[in-house]
């Protein structure tokens, strides 16, 4: 399934906000599903989701970064 990164600021419960290496450091990732792919049924185009950023591998297609991941490195689908 190819996914793109979505770029977010993180609050806090107590508002602050997380800067760009406390982000980094997290270990899920937020993404918006480009192409689920044809294994894929419980997922589809447009779907926002979170999925374990050590997994897969990245693309350069069309100059556009992309993430490859697998359906069961998603966390979770919002």
């Amino acid at each position: 399934m190819a996914v793109s990164p979505i770029e977010e600021e993180i609050k806090t419960e107590s508002g602050l906000l997380l800067s760009a290496n406390d982000v980094a450091d997290l270990r899920y990732k937020k993404a918006k599903v480009l192409a689920p792919g044809t294994d894929v049924s419980a997922i589809k185009a447009g779907d926002v989701i979170y999925f374990d950023k050590r997994s897969g591998f990245t693309m350069v297609i069309d100059g556009e970064k992309l993430t490859i991941i697998t359906e069961r490195d998603v966390v979770v689908v919002l």
